[in-house]
């Protein structure tokens, strides 16, 4: 335990070193301009130079060993602690007999795959009911039932003398 503080000390006495330089080349810049020059450019020079010294600390700071050893090992932790948070979501789902992750992926890369086959066969039906319509277009259309001659009643003069037949003679007036 006294190792990591040590190490906490170190980097935060690292960060307050290098912040104290940037403060002091802020100043400096600051302040390092020639009475000769009007306001609006000494105003420019003071930013150009605050800008270039907090440039130039910062990026000695950020490839400092301190920073970049500190970058490692929060980025270990945060991955250790990725990988803990998923092992106790699995666990905790496993003994709630919930699916898991890796089940729902399963079902959904299967319910895709079932998808995919019956848009396929889809597409199958419609091209053949296609070239079945085209078949048939091209075929002479024929006239069905066959055209028969109709009385006033609706009924076709050939059965009607059947009907009449079967009861015996027709009257005759």
């Amino acid at each position: 335990m006294s190792d990591n503080s040590e190490k906490t000390e170190e980097q935060a006495a690292a960060f307050q070193k290098n912040w104290m330089e940037s403060m002091s080349n802020l100043m400096q810049t600051a302040f390092a301009f020639g009475p000769d020059s009007a306001p609006p450019e000494v105003l420019r020079q003071i930013r150009s130079g605050i800008f270039q010294a907090l440039a130039a600390s910062w990026e000695e700071f950020m490839r400092s060993p301190q920073f970049l050893q500190g970058m490692k090992q929060w980025m270990e932790n945060a991955v250790t602690f990725r990988k803990m948070t998923n092992d106790f979501m699995a666990k905790a789902r496993n003994e709630m007999q919930a699916p898991s992750r890796e089940d729902i992926d399963t079902i959904m890369l299967t319910v895709r795959h079932l998808e995919n086959r019956l848009l396929d066969r889809m597409e199958d039906l419609s091209a053949r009911v296609h070239d079945l319509n085209e078949r048939l277009a091209k075929v002479p259309p024929k006239r069905w039932p066959p055209a028969t001659t109709k009385t006033a009643q609706g009924k076709s003069p050939k059965n009607s003398k059947k009907r009449l037949r079967g009861r015996g003679k027709a009257k005759t007036p």
